[in-house]
């Protein structure tokens, strides 16, 4: 904060009372934030996944030297950017790495809530946007309907999964029927949130195109959320 000259100050926001990481619905701590873009969250610090799909994520071992400066560039960097104006390149530059390693649309087990599995034949040739999202955290709700939309657009091109995560299945099933929307909800298993790393935040949205490559990854509903979305949407169409 000194080598910004006082143009940036730290806040530290205690868990649960945190307005910006609730609008993000981050829920695990620690999240870090450079005004609304969202830099870091716990994997960044750690290990996700298990067996052989682990990964570690980029600011990890915490303890060693390299990781800690490694960290400090990038905030620097941000900090950087977002004071010079350039919000777009502050998000850009933020982008975590789960899009990368998820280059692929990984293979996961997914029963909607109508008891039918989604299988390869059903994603074949389509764009895939798979949404993890919860009961309880109210963007969600947002999102799913601006999801519904996209997916009526684009009905021939497009499978949108929902998939609800630390969720009741009774209540996902009102959710379901209150919004009426046509998009193939059912219950995030933990096998099928391990396939795509330590999900920290919800909504988060991953979109695959046609041949099954990772366009994008959007975590909680910032402002920007829909614009950079369907951006990676309209990429992944052509």
């Amino acid at each position: 904060m000194a080598e910004t000259g006082g143009a940036a100050r730290f806040v530290v926001e205690n868990y649960g009372d945190s307005a910006l990481a609730k609008r993000f619905g981050v829920t695990r701590y620690p999240a870090i934030f450079v005004d609304d873009v969202l830099v870091a969250t716990p994997k960044d610090f750690g290990f996700f996944g298990k067996g052989e799909g682990a990964a570690q994520g980029r600011y990890a071992p915490l303890k060693s030297a390299a990781s800690h400066e490694r960290f400090r560039a990038d905030l620097a960097r941000l900090l950087q950017l977002t004071l010079a104006g350039d919000r777009e390149g502050a998000r850009a530059r933020a982008a975590t790495p789960d899009a990368d390693s998820l280059a692929a649309l990984p293979t996961f087990p997914f029963i909607d809530l109508d008891g039918r599995a989604v299988t390869a034949a059903d994603l074949a040739g389509k764009v895939v946007l798979v949404e993890f999202w919860a009961t309880w955290c109210p963007p969600c709700r947002g999102t799913l309907a601006w999801l519904g939309e996209l997916q009526r657009k684009h009905s021939r091109d497009v499978v949108v999964l929902a998939a609800a995560i630390e969720s009741d299945e009774p209540d996902v099933r009102r959710i379901r029927d209150e919004l009426a929307l046509p998009l193939r909800f059912g219950m995030g298993s933990p096998e099928m949130a391990r396939a795509f790393g330590d999900l920290s935040a919800v909504p988060t949205l991953f979109v695959f195109d046609r041949q099954g490559r990772g366009r994008g990854a959007f975590f909680g509903a910032p402002p920007s959320l829909h614009a950079d979305a369907e951006r990676a949407l309209v990429e992944a169409l052509d």
